[in-house]
């Protein structure tokens, strides 16, 4: 399994107890949505490696679960999981609809705003905590814009293009640059 078709979906923070069991942070919206998984991907040393997976129980609201790795049965068995990253191949995602999205998948889109029309494509998303970002090439200039619900008017996956109206003077910010 290569990482450009899996998803990051969280982190291996600690162990628990002394027969192998790992607490797992899940970064998603909905971590509950994850609770039935046979298996995962650790990245470990920058190789995905499976590991099947016997149990999982939901910790708490913090996002967290506790997970029971086949072939992991003590504290010395997990304790080179410690930090590794969790992944997932990408036809695992449940499909979105509406201004919802996947950042991998908007990748590519053309940025139209409300006032300055088609603003350029979009390069990456930078996924900054509590500020995510488009990252959109203009004529030879980056352009960033957050990424907000209320300034996201329509995602059109069909044309491939998102529709918004940035904060005001913004894109002027970066346009006016020389």
């Amino acid at each position: 399994m290569k990482i450009e078709n899996c998803f990051y979906l969280g982190k291996i923070t600690r162990i628990f107890g002394f027969k192998g069991d790992v607490v797992a942070f899940i970064d998603a919206d909905k971590p509950e949505n994850y609770k039935n998984l046979d298996a995962i991907f650790l990245n470990m040393k920058g190789k995905l490696i499976p590991f099947f997976i016997e149990k999982t129980e939901i910790r708490n609201k913090n996002n967290q679960f506790t997970l029971k790795f086949q072939d992991v049965d003590s504290h010395e068995d997990a304790q080179p999981l410690l930090g590794a990253e969790i992944y997932l191949p990408l036809d695992v995602l449940p499909p979105l609809s509406g201004n919802d999205f996947y950042y991998h998948e908007v990748t590519g889109f053309k940025v139209i705003d409300e006032e300055k029309g088609a603003i350029g494509e979009i390069i990456q998303v930078l996924d900054y905590p509590g500020n995510p970002l488009f990252e959109i090439e203009f004529k030879g200039k980056t352009i960033l814009i957050p990424i907000k619900d209320e300034i996201i008017n329509k995602v059109d996956r069909e044309n491939k293009t998102i529709h918004l109206k940035a904060p005001e003077g913004l894109i002027d910010v970066y346009l006016d640059e020389d």
